[in-house]
């Protein structure tokens, strides 16, 4: 009886409260017991509910078998107080379950808890817009300057498929520096954005409420840190007492973290152990918060996959408050060192210092307000993957920090602008697009009419072009009638169709010769005189 997978979503703790006493009720061996000279049928003890719910929690897939069975014990007890279970003479509530041979019996009722209805679907998100580049004031927008093509002979004929006409007006766009409100947004918005994407939800309503969260809070654990990565707070009297940190220190860097002015006596080690146990015992919230609560409980059916998980959790601690984040990270850096320091002395006489972390700090880190969903067992599971994992889950996402940073770097860029044409389409455009497939022959007859409505525009502009000379539109026809015959054998079916398009020349006259060309040249008439004897 594994159980199903209860995967991230919402309500996931209900779903698994409900998954656990579904499969509790329907395996727990029941049978006649004898109390008090009487015989109860359908009962069992409650030793025999502490083993077989331990060994069912440990073969699930959904807590695995890091479940102790004193965590098995205060889980019974929660069925007891929740009217779950109820023992022989029907009393629950204020009745404590005990590891022993009380008889218990199942109630009649149903004790499964209603999962709640999630809100109808509206028609925007609760995660906020990312705002894109035109949703800010132009700061200056200089005239249009209309530019004219200068195209010759060659660049048409590497373009001559491309309708060529004169280049649209065209604009220098620029924008007003982005104030702090409008940085804290788009961190806002694209934080949610990228933890929607990381958890696979369709939305993040029933998990996280976005107005809770704070802009502010986010940009402050991003910057807003030391060397070591640590949040460094504005206003000290948030951080933890001096008392605490230096019993921290003293504890984390043990040998050699201790003060000379401490006294060191048997047993001391157990004694700062225990005031930094007591101080985050006392915390009236957990370090994780109520309302990230169901988050963090999403997160849980990702844990297999330990990148995504890191993923998840490095997002979730950016909406934390850096206070609360800080103590996260101070308490997760001690039972990191607590765990991997073999000169520390045992600080407990019956279990490792490993179990003894994850038992004594998850309630603080990980709770419910209402204390009764399965808070110890979620929170044990979830506190030892942050231990084995604490050096990345407490970084701040690269991809995330990336992606922020290039889109405030595009807001802040000058873009040139066509007229009818949008900046920035690819922000405008919705996220999802929806085709219709088409058969083989629609595809040819749309290819070819969309194709040849442009070519035919080309041979027009080419014709209907006043200021190109005679003789370089007659080149351009003649590379065209090769490029596409039919199309400008349908626009000049003839000849004379043809010779239309181009303007009548006067035809020169030959002048009239005024002699005849003699095949001789002229010489002069000589008269010679002869004398006769």
């Amino acid at each position: 009886m594994d159980g199903k997978m209860i995967g991230p979503g919402p309500y996931r703790a209900t779903k698994l409260w409900n998954e656990t006493i579904r499969l509790f009720r329907g395996g727990m061996p029941v049978r006649r017991h004898w109390a008090h000279f009487r015989s109860y049928d359908h009962s069992f003890t409650g030793a025999e509910a502490v083993d077989f719910l331990h060994e069912l929690l440990r073969q699930n897939q959904n807590f695995g078998p890091e479940v102790t069975r004193y965590q098995t014990l205060q889980l019974l007890r929660k069925f007891l107080k929740n009217h779950v279970i109820e023992d022989i003479k029907g009393r629950f509530g204020k009745e404590d379950f005990e590891d022993n041979g009380h008889l218990y019996r199942f109630p009649p009722q149903s004790p499964l808890k209603p999962v709640p209805v999630r809100p109808p679907v509206r028609d925007y998100s609760s995660v906020p817009r990312i705002p894109r580049w035109d949703d800010y004031e132009e700061i200056s927008v200089p005239e249009k300057i209309p530019v004219k093509p200068l195209m010759n002979s060659e660049s048409w004929n590497k373009r001559h498929s491309i309708a060529i006409g004169e280049v649209p007006e065209c604009r220098l766009v620029r924008r007003r520096e982005l104030s702090p409100k409008h940085v804290d947004q788009i961190w806002k918005s694209m934080t949610l954005t990228h933890l929607q994407t990381v958890l696979g939800l369709q939305s993040l309503d029933g998990v996280l409420d976005a107005k809770l969260m704070s802009p502010k809070h986010i940009v402050h654990n991003v910057f807003g840190v030391n060397k070591q990565g640590i949040v460094v707070l504005k206003n000290k009297t948030e951080d933890l007492p001096y008392w605490v940190l230096s019993a921290m220190k003293c504890l984390a860097n043990w040998p050699n973290g201790n003060d000379a002015r401490q006294p060191m006596y048997p047993g001391f080690e157990r004694d700062v152990f225990r005031t930094v146990a007591e101080h985050f015992q006392r915390l009236k919230e957990p370090l994780l918060t109520f309302h990230l609560y169901e988050i963090f409980v999403s997160i849980l059916g990702l844990l297999q996959r330990q990148s995504v998980a890191v993923e998840a959790l490095q997002v979730c601690c950016l909406l934390l408050p850096p206070a609360n984040r800080r103590k996260l990270q101070l308490l997760m850096r001690l039972m990191a060192k607590v765990c991997a320091n073999p000169s520390l002395p045992p600080l407990n006489d019956t279990i490792g210092a490993r179990t003894l972390m994850v038992q004594t700090f998850s309630r603080c880190i990980l709770g419910s307000a209402d204390e009764v969903d399965l808070d110890e067992l979620l929170a044990t599971k979830l506190v030892t993957f942050m231990i084995d994992n604490h050096d990345s889950v407490l970084k701040v996402p690269f991809n995330l920090r990336k992606s922020v940073e290039e889109h405030l770097s595009h807001l802040r860029r000058a873009q040139i602008k066509y007229a009818g044409a949008d900046t920035d389409t690819s922000m405008a455009s919705p996220p999802h697009s929806f085709c219709r497939q088409i058969s083989r022959e629609e595809f040819e007859q749309q290819r070819v009419s969309g194709s040849q409505g442009a070519i035919v525009e080309l041979l027009e502009n080419i014709i209907q072009d006043q200021n190109m000379s005679i003789k370089d539109k007659k080149k351009k026809l003649k590379q065209f009638q090769r490029s596409h015959p039919d199309i400008y054998r349908r626009r000049f079916p003839t000849a004379e169709s043809e010779a239309a398009i181009f303007p009548e020349r006067p035809q020169r006259l030959k002048p009239q010769l005024m002699f005849l060309t003699l095949k001789k040249p002229f010489q002069p008439f000589q008269r010679s005189w002869s004398f006769r004897a």
